[in-house]
C-alpha cells in the first residue's frame, strides 16, 4: 500500500511539473496573446468562458482556500444541478440518488455546511437543504470555502458551501430572463418539463432612496427510473455446501463467500418541485448603507414505488460446473430449499422548506459599519410509505390440510458475473410469475414526520484601520445566537403473516390467494413490463427469472386510501379484523389514521442552542494579506426520548464549548502567483439521528440505527498550503496540499439489542440475517452475537428469547486523517486564429489519503479524483465535453448484506474484523455533453446530455464480491432560454 501511495504521489508531482511547464508555455505565447486581449476589453463574454474566468478572478481575489462557480447567465449555472456542477471542483465528490447528483463530500467528508447567502438552510438533517431540492437556476455563485475564517458560521469539517444569489442592487439594468426545459429520461421513457423565471429591477426615489427587487420562480416534474439487482453474501464452510471437499483456497479462513438471497428491484421515482425566491432590497440617498428581505421556498412532492423480486433462505449445493474465483467467492452453483417472497412499496416525499431573512448594514463612520440579520429556516417532511407483501405456498398441500406449514420450495441456478446482474434459474420456470401460489403475507402502512427549524440573530461590527494603522485593514467582531428544534414522529399499522395465521369468521384457518384478489378486485395485480428492458445498459449476464412477476400493482399502492380500503374487505370478520389481536388489528369501517399505532421507539426531539462570538483581523504588509482571530462557541443539546418500555419520555443533557482559532495567509510571490497558507480548528456537531436515542429500524425489523446523545462534536485541525499562477485572462494553474487531524471522528459500531416491540413484530422468515446472542445475554444488548446455520437452530433461539435486533450505533473516541494534494488547470486558447480561439480547457486532479486507528480507509473518499471539461465557444455556438472520476472508494463502513464478510472472511461475531460489513464501490466515471446556440441576443436553445455513456454503480465486500448492482437513466435535455 506505502508504494502505491508513493506511485500516486510521484504521479501528482509529475503532474505538478507538466502543469507549470504547460502554463509558462501558454503564458508565454505568441505576442498575438496580448492584441486578443485588447479585442477582449471591448467584447461582452458570456458563457461557460465568461463563468470560469469570474470564477478565477474571484478565487484570486479572496483571502481564503477557496473554489468559485459563477452562472454563465441570469439562471444558467454550467450544469443544470447543484451537486453536478460541484462535483467539476478540486477536492469535491459527489455521490446521487437516482442518477441525479444528491450528495457533496469535501476532500471526503460529507460534514459540510450548506448555507444561503450566509445563512442556515434546512433539511430532513444537519447538511441544510438537498440539492436536488434547490434550483440551481436561483444563483449567481457558489462558493466551496476550504479554510474558514472566524467570521465566518461554525458546523463545517470539510468545508462550507455557500451559495449565493442575485442582489436587486446589484443589477445594471432590468432583468427578464425565462427558460423552458424538457427533459427526457430514457429508462423511464418519460418527457418532464422544467421552467425558471427571473425578474429583477432597480428604481431611484431621489431623496427617498432605491428600491431594488428580485423574483425568481422555478418548476419541474420528472420521473426517473433505476434498476438494482442485490444479493446478500453469506459465509459456508466446505463441509456446509453439499458436493465440496476441500477449504477455500482464496481466503485465509478457509471458508467460501457465497452469494443469496438474489433481488431484483426496478424503481421509478416521480418528482415534483416548485419554488420560488424574492428579494427586496433598500438603501438611502446618503448611500450610508441598505435593507434587505429574502424569502425563499421550495415544494417537493414525490412517489417513489418498487417491486422488489428476492427469495430467502435455502441450502448451496455445489455441481459440476462449480468454481472457486479469486475473491474465494464461489461460482456456479445451486440453492435448494428457497421461498419466493416478492413485494410492492411505495414511499411518498412531501417537503416544504424555506429561509426568510431581514438584515441590513449601515456605515455609522468612513470607518465603522455595522450589520445584523433575523433569519428563520424550516424544513417540514412528511413520508408515508406502503408494503404489500407475498409468500409462496403450495396450493395443492394447502387444500388438503390448511393446518399445516404448507410452504412452497424451490430449487435454483445461480452464474455469477463479476460486474452485471447474474443468472438467476429455477428448475420450476418463472415461479415469480406463477400466481396460483402466491399467498397474501403482509400489508403495512408507515406514517413518518420530519420536523427541523433553526431561529438564528447575528450582529456585526467593523473597523477599518483602527489607530490608524494601514496595515490593519479592518477589525471584525460579532455575535451569533440559535435556537433549533428537531422533532421525528413515526406511527405504523402493520399485518404480518396473515399467510398462517389467518382465521375466518368460525375461527378456521384461512388464505388469501393472489388469484383471488386479481379476480375480486379487477386490475390490482399485474404483471410490469419493467422487467423485460431491464438493466438494458448494463445488460445482465444470462437469462434471469428475477424479471418476469406478477404482483400487486405499485400505482395503487401509493393510493393508500384504496388499497387500505381492499385490505379492510379482505379481512373483514377475520381474526384480524379483532381488536387486541397480536399480529395487528385493522377496523372494519375506519380510515387509515384510525388503525395507526405510534412507534414510540423512533420518537426523538432534540432542542438546541449555540451562542457565538468571534474576533477577526484583516492584516496588509504589501505583498502579505492575512485574516487571524477566533471564534468562540457554546452548544447545549437537549434529547428526549420515551424510555425502554414506551412509558414515558426521558431527557438528556449535553453541553460543550469550542474555540476555533484560524488564520489565513495570502503572499504575493509574483504580480500573478499567490502563495497561500490556512490553518484552523474546525468543529461540526453531530447530526440529529446520530444524537437520538431512538432506534430507526428497518422494514422487518431485523436491523435498526440509534444514536447517542452523548456524542460529542467531530473535532479536527487542519492545514493548507497552496500556490495559484494567474496568466492571461481567466487562465490559471493550481496546486494545493492538505491535511485534516480529525480528533473526534465517529465510528459505527455493531451490537445485537434487546427490543420487545420490535422483536414481536420481526419477520422471521429470513432467520439467516438475524442476529441471536447466547442464553446469559440473552436480555442485554451486546456486541457479542452469532447468526443461525439452520432453521432449528434459530427456533431454538427464539423459543429462548435469544434474537434480537442488529443495531449499528455511533461511538467517541476514534481519531482519523485525511491528507492529500490538489491540482487545477483552466485556459481559454483565445490566442488561437479564427474558430480555434474558441475552445478553451478547465481540468483538475485530487488525491486523498485517509485512515481510521484500525487502519482503514474512511468513508466515500477516492484516492484519485479527476475532472476535466472541453469547451468550444464562438459566433454564439458553445459545446461542451465534461468527464469526471473517482476511483474506489468504502462506500459504507456497514452494510448488512455484507455484514458477515471481512478481510479475514471467517468473520461471524459482530466484532472481530474491523473491515467485516465494509461495502465498497466500485470506480465511477461520467460523460456529460452539453451544446447551445445563441439565435439572437434574446433566444437561445440549449441541448444536454447527462450520464451519455450510462455507467452503472457497482458494489462489492471488502473481498471483491459484488453484492448490488445499479443503472439509471441517460438524461437528454431540450430547451429554450429568452432573456430582456
Amino acid at each position: 500500500m506505502a508504494d502505491k501511495n508513493k506511485h500516486h504521489l510521484a504521479m501528482a508531482i509529475r503532474a505538478i511539473n507538466t502543469l507549470a511547464v504547460s502554463a509558462a508555455t501558454l503564458a508565454l505565447a505568441p505576442s498575438a496573446l496580448a492584441q486578443e486581449q485588447k479585442v477582449l476589453e471591448e467584447v461582452v463574454v458570456q458563457g461557460i468562458r465568461y463563468s470560469l474566468e469570474e470564477a478565477a478572478d474571484r478565487k484570486r481575489a479572496d483571502g481564503r482556500v477557496v473554489d468559485v462557480i459563477v452562472a454563465e447567465d441570469i439562471g444558467k449555472l454550467p450544469d443544470n444541478n447543484i451537486a453536478e456542477a460541484l462535483q467539476r471542483i478540486t477536492g469535491v465528490t459527489i455521490n446521487r440518488d437516482f442518477g441525479v447528483g444528491s450528495e457533496v463530500s469535501i476532500r471526503g467528508l460529507k460534514e459540510n455546511r450548506v448555507e444561503v447567502n450566509g445563512r442556515s438552510t434546512m433539511g430532513d438533517g444537519r447538511n441544510g437543504i438537498n440539492f436536488e431540492d434547490f434550483p440551481a437556476g436561483f444563483l449567481s455563485a457558489v462558493e466551496v470555502v476550504k479554510s474558514p475564517t472566524p467570521e465566518m458560521v461554525e458546523g463545517a469539517l470539510g468545508g462550507t458551501i455557500s451559495l449565493k444569489t442575485a442582489r436587486p442592487l446589484d443589477l445594471k439594468d432590468t432583468v427578464m430572463a425565462a427558460t423552458y426545459d424538457m427533459e427526457y429520461a430514457d429508462k423511464a421513457d418519460n418527457w418532464a418539463p422544467k421552467i425558471n423565471i427571473a425578474a429583477g429591477d432597480s428604481w431611484d426615489f431621489g431623496d427617498a432612496g432605491v428600491f431594488g427587487a428580485m423574483a425568481m420562480f422555478s418548476y419541474q416534474d420528472r420521473t426517473l427510473r433505476q434498476d438494482s439487482y442485490e444479493t446478500s453474501l453469506f459465509v459456508y464452510d466446505h463441509t456446509q455446501i453439499a458436493n465440496l471437499d476441500q477449504p477455500a483456497q482464496n481466503t485465509p479462513s478457509g471458508d467460501y463467500v457465497v452469494a443469496a438471497e438474489h433481488k431484483f428491484e426496478p424503481y421509478t421515482e416521480e418528482r415534483e418541485r416548485t419554488a420560488y425566491n424574492v428579494t427586496l432590497q433598500w438603501a438611502p440617498a446618503s448611500e450610508k448603507g441598505n435593507f434587505y428581505l429574502d424569502v425563499n421556498a421550495t415544494e417537493r412532492d414525490g412517489n417513489q414505488e418498487a417491486y422488489s423480486i428476492l427469495y430467502a433462505s435455502g441450502t448451496p449445493v455445489a455441481t459440476a460446473d462449480t468454481y472457486e474465483d479469486a475473491n474465494g467467492a464461489l461460482n456456479n452453483y445451486r440453492m435448494e430449499g428457497v421461498v419466493a417472497i416478492p413485494k410492492t412499496w411505495s414511499s411518498f416525499r412531501s417537503t416544504e422548506a424555506f429561509t426568510n431573512a431581514f438584515g441590513g448594514e449601515w456605515n455609522f463612520t468612513d470607518k465603522l459599519k455595522v450589520s445584523g440579520e433575523f433569519s428563520r429556516a424550516e424544513s417540514k417532511t412528511f413520508e408515508p410509505a406502503s408494503e404489500f407483501n407475498w409468500r409462496s405456498v403450495d396450493a395443492a398441500a394447502e387444500a388438503l390440510n390448511p393446518s399445516a406449514a404448507n410452504e412452497l420450495k424451490s430449487d435454483l441456478t445461480i452464474v455469477n458475473s463479476n460486474s452485471k446482474p447474474g443468472s438467476v434459474v429455477f428448475d420450476d420456470g418463472d415461479i415469480f410469475a406463477q400466481t396460483e401460489n402466491f399467498a397474501f403475507r403482509e400489508y403495512r402502512y408507515i406514517d413518518e414526520r420530519v420536523n427541523n427549524e433553526e431561529t438564528a440573530f447575528k450582529f456585526d461590527v467593523e473597523y477599518a484601520e483602527p489607530f490608524d494603522l494601514e496595515w490593519v485593514t479592518a477589525v471584525k467582531t460579532g455575535i451569533r445566537h440559535t435556537e433549533n428544534d428537531y422533532e421525528r414522529t413515526q406511527s405504523e399499522l402493520r399485518l404480518k403473516d396473515i399467510y398462517k395465521n389467518l382465521k375466518d369468521a368460525n375461527g378456521d384457518p384461512a388464505i388469501i390467494w393472489m388469484d383471488e384478489i386479481a379476480a375480486a378486485f379487477p386490475g390490482s395485480i399485474i404483471t410490469p413490463g419493467v422487467g423485460s428492458d431491464a438493466f438494458d445498459h448494463t445488460g445482465i449476464a444470462g437469462s434471469n427469472a428475477l424479471t418476469n412477476f406478477t404482483v400487486y400493482d405499485a400505482g395503487r399502492l401509493k393510493n393508500v386510501n384504496e388499497t387500505f380500503r381492499m385490505v379492510q374487505q379482505l379481512l373483514a370478520g377475520s381474526n384480524y379484523n379483532t381488536p387486541g389481536n397480536s399480529d395487528g388489528y385493522i377496523s372494519t369501517n375506519g380510515s387509515v389514521a384510525d388503525d395507526l399505532v405510534e412507534s414510540k421507539g423512533s420518537y426523538a426531539l432534540i432542542g438546541e442552542e449555540t451562542s457565538a462570538f468571534y474576533l477577526q483581523a484583516n492584516l496588509d504588509f504589501e505583498r502579505w494579506h492575512v485574516i487571524v482571530g477566533g471564534r468562540y462557541v457554546e452548544t447545549d443539546i437537549t434529547s428526549t426520548a420515551y424510555n425502554q418500555d414506551g412509558t414515558s419520555l426521558v431527557v438528556e443533557k449535553q453541553s460543550y464549548d469550542d474555540l476555533l482559532p484560524s488564520v489565513n495567509v495570502a503572499y504575493d510571490l509574483m504580480d500573478d502567483t499567490i502563495v497561500r497558507f490556512a490553518a484552523a480548528k474546525v468543529m461540526r456537531r453531530a447530526d440529529y439521528n446520530e444524537l437520538s436515542p431512538t432506534y430507526i429500524f428497518n422494514s422487518d425489523r431485523i436491523t435498526a440505527t440509534k444514536g447517542n446523545p452523548a456524542l460529542e462534536p467531530y473535532r479536527a485541525t487542519q492545514y493548507d498550503i497552496a500556490i495559484e499562477h494567474y496568466f492571461g485572462t481567466g487562465n490559471m494553474v493550481s496546486a494545493a496540499l492538505f491535511y485534516k487531524d480529525i480528533a473526534s471522528f465517529l465510528k459505527e459500531t455493531s451490537r445485537c439489542d434487546y427490543v420487545p416491540d420490535a422483536m414481536a413484530t420481526q419477520n422471521q422468515s429470513i432467520y439467516e440475517n438475524i442476529c441471536i446472542k447466547d442464553f446469559d445475554n440473552r436480555f442485554a444488548n451486546t456486541s457479542d452475537y452469532t447468526f443461525a446455520s439452520s432453521q432449528a437452530e434459530f427456533d431454538t433461539a427464539v423459543a429462548e428469547s435469544r434474537n434480537g435486533i442488529l443495531t449499528t450505533l455511533p461511538s467517541n473516541g476514534e481519531s482519523g486523517k485525511v491528507q492529500g494534494l490538489e491540482l487545477g488547470y483552466q485556459q481559454a486558447f483565445d490566442f488561437l486564429p479564427g474558430l480555434w480561439s474558441g475552445f478553451g480547457v478547465n481540468a483538475n486532479y485530487t488525491y486523498a489519503d485517509s485512515e481510521d486507528p484500525d487502519g482503514v480507509a474512511l468513508e466515500d473518499i477516492s484516492k484519485n479524483t479527476y475532472n476535466a471539461q472541453l469547451y468550444w465557444e464562438h459566433s454564439g455556438f458553445g459545446m461542451r465535453l465534461a468527464y469526471t472520476y473517482r476511483d474506489e472508494f468504502l462506500d459504507d463502513i456497514y452494510q448488512k448484506r455484507t455484514e458477515r464478510v471481512g478481510t479475514q472472511v471467517g468473520y461471524n461475531d459482530g466484532v472481530s474484523d474491523p473491515t467485516a460489513g465494509n461495502s465498497y464501490r466500485d470506480e465511477l466515471s461520467q460523460l456529460d455533453f452539453s451544446a447551445n446556440w445563441d439565435v439572437n441576443d434574446n433566444i437561445g436553445l440549449v441541448f444536454n446530455v447527462t450520464n451519455l455513456t450510462a455507467e452503472p454503480t457497482v458494489n462489492r465486500s471488502v473481498t471483491g464480491t459484488v453484492w448490488q448492482v445499479q443503472e439509471n437513466d441517460r438524461r437528454f435535455t431540450l430547451g429554450l432560454r429568452a432573456k430582456l
